[in-house]
């Protein structure tokens, strides 16, 4: 024999499977929602709805409505009333926002993403859910901003940090009624167990030293330490930066950067050729013979291409700076590539906001991002060994030890 509560509830489920799927969802949620908030409030009164007990403490006085936007479309919450103090479901709803937790985390991971407002207008629409502004998604992905900052000023103590990374991407922004470019700085080392880290970015006016200046002093005061190599492309102002903050610390010329320079200096026609000339400078087996094969390249370039081989020759110390270090690290530490990788998935992601609407914005969106890269490195395989790492701020002074910049490692060697 089948009871009146099982019948009624069988009679409800055939009623809800009568009409569309996603009403279905929406109501079985909000049935669920309803029937937990009922059995709280009794917990809390001493007595069920209608009921006469001794045991009552309080009285319902009544609900509220409260919108409340789910995975599966927005549903409307009847939320109990008391009349002594109020009742909140505070498991299920967050007292300062509407949104579902999960969507919450849903429109910030599209804004992350680099999707632009209408993009999320159409996604929160299929969700069921209404249209929302771009002030409130803005709003919405303002949450990102703690995690964000606290990334950007966490204390730098896993150093020390042998070799450091640092580049610029331009970015619009909309600044006094008019669309300027800002420079957004950032910086990559490997730690003293040989991970990868986001040191830090910074969103500034334009790539000169000042900026530059700022960006390092505040890692320096933030705990990075021990650099031996900072590897970038020729920014203006970087290479006065990195020695006014990083005393001690050697600059590394992008291989990759400096062979697009190089090659404006000779016919078009010859540059494959200049290329493949350069190239085998890198492709020697130890610090002597790169250095022995550059002379000789700069040698073969002076009779045909006079001002490509004046260039190459001043640019040595710089582009040839990796010699210095062990040579199992020269793939990694001669150009900016790592950097490069990293900066074409920002760029993917920047894209589709085009102009941002300030630096804020940048900040929010490219700084998230590099904290989920960051978390990424830190649970990947190490980037470097620490033994190299150690051996790569090792030299010989007057027969003694002493951990220094790596310059001279190759006399050690």
């Amino acid at each position: 024999m089948v009871d009146s509560n099982n019948m009624d509830a069988l009679a409800w489920l055939r009623k809800q499977l009568d009409g569309d799927e996603n009403d279905l969802l929406r109501e079985m949620v909000r049935e669920f929602a309803q029937r937990l908030m009922a059995a709280e409030v009794d917990a809390l009164t001493g007595a069920g709805w209608g009921e006469v007990s001794p045991e009552r403490v309080n009285h319902r006085n009544g609900y509220r409505q409260r919108p409340f936007d789910t995975r599966v479309g927005s549903i409307e919450l009847a939320i109990p009333k008391l009349r002594r103090g109020s009742y909140f479901p505070d498991w299920l709803l967050d007292p300062r926002r509407r949104a579902e937790r999960a969507l919450v985390a849903v429109v910030a991971e599209c804004y992350v993403r680099g999707v632009s407002t209408r993009r999320v207008d159409g996604l929160v629409k299929t969700l069921g859910i209404e249209s929302l502004s771009k002030s409130q998604v803005s709003r919405m992905a303002a949450e990102l901003d703690e995690m964000v900052a606290e990334f950007r000023n966490r204390p730098l103590d896993a150093g020390p940090y042998t070799y450091v990374w640092m580049d610029a991407l331009t970015q619009k922004v909309r600044e006094g009624g008019r669309i300027v470019n800002v420079a957004v700085v950032i910086a990559v080392g490997v730690n003293n167990d040989g991970h990868r880290e986001v040191l830090g970015l910074d969103v500034i006016t334009t790539e000169d030293g000042a900026g530059w200046l700022a960006f390092l002093r505040g890692l320096v005061a933030r705990g990075l330490s021990g650099v031996s190599l900072v590897i970038s492309d020729a920014h203006s102002g970087l290479v006065d930066a990195i020695a006014s903050t990083l005393p001690g610390a050697t600059w590394q010329r992008c291989r990759t950067h400096y062979m697009r320079n190089l090659l404006t200096k000779v016919p078009k026609a010859a540059q494959a050729m200049v290329a493949t000339l350069v190239r085998t400078i890198f492709a020697q087996p130890d610090a002597a013979s790169v250095w022995a094969q550059h002379a000789r390249v700069v040698d073969q370039l002076n009779d045909q291409f006079p001002d490509a081989a004046t260039h190459l020759a001043d640019a040595a110390p710089d582009v040839l700076a990796f010699t210095g270090f062990p040579k199992e690290h020269w793939r990694q530490i001669w150009s900016n590539n790592p950097q490069e990788r990293l900066n074409k998935e920002l760029r993917r992601r920047t894209d589709v906001v085009g102009i941002f609407p300030n630096r804020d914005a940048v900040v929010r969106l490219v700084g998230a991002v590099l904290a989920e890269q960051h978390d990424e490195w830190a649970v990947a395989r190490r980037y470097m060994a620490a033994e190299g790492l150690a051996k790569a701020r090792i030299r010989i002074i007057d027969g003694d030890l002493e951990e220094v910049t790596a310059h001279q490692l190759s006399d050690v060697m």
